[in-house]
């Protein structure tokens, strides 16, 4: 896996003009429940972030943009699926790997509800789960909606400002002790 995260970091470093496909593509696989259970793409997300920070990519707002969108379609997908396979949904691959996920999913939305939607994106585990058990559970489409779009830009906000502050902290470093 890091031989793939430092190829597609050199590509994009090489031809930034490729940034916002590669950070929606990465922002997207992220935020699909099945895809995000085999390939965690945040530390790549981040990665770019500090590509900002190293002065290397100077388009931060098309980039959160792009980020923010391939965050709300993954998600946006992962509801989908989770409306129109519920009955099958936790006997698919990967999900039938994990069995506690779906349940926990379950019930952190029952706790949190619509809210679930944002603090899910926050975490790991619920990140996957959340979209698929709101679809699977028929939660409100506009209630969902809001919350994802709204939720995707704050994510992709903090993981691209973590990296930029990652980046200019290395830039920093090496000006200052040289290297």
């Amino acid at each position: 896996m890091q031989d793939y995260a430092d190829a597609i970091i050199t590509f994009v470093r090489t031809n930034p003009q490729w940034i916002a496909p590669a950070i929606f593509a990465l922002a997207f696989g992220e935020s699909i429940a099945f895809v995000s259970l085999v390939l965690p793409f945040w530390g790549m997300l981040v990665a770019m972030g500090s590509l900002i920070g190293t002065g290397d990519i100077t388009m931060f707002v098309i980039v959160w943009v792009a980020a923010s969108i391939g965050a709300a379609f993954g998600d946006w997908v992962s509801y989908w699926l989770g409306f129109h396979f519920h009955d099958q949904i936790a006997r698919m691959w990967p999900l039938s790997r994990h069995p506690d996920l779906l349940p926990r999913g379950h019930a952190f939305m029952e706790k949190w509800g619509v809210w679930a939607v944002v603090l899910g994106r926050f975490s790991g585990p619920f990140r996957a789960s959340v979209p698929i058990v709101a679809g699977a559970t028929e939660m409100d489409r506009t209630k969902f909606q809001i919350a994802n779009w709204s939720s995707a830009f704050l994510w992709a906000l903090v993981l691209l400002v973590f990296g930029d502050a990652i980046g200019k902290g290395l830039a920093w470093a090496r000006g200052t002790f040289g290297g």
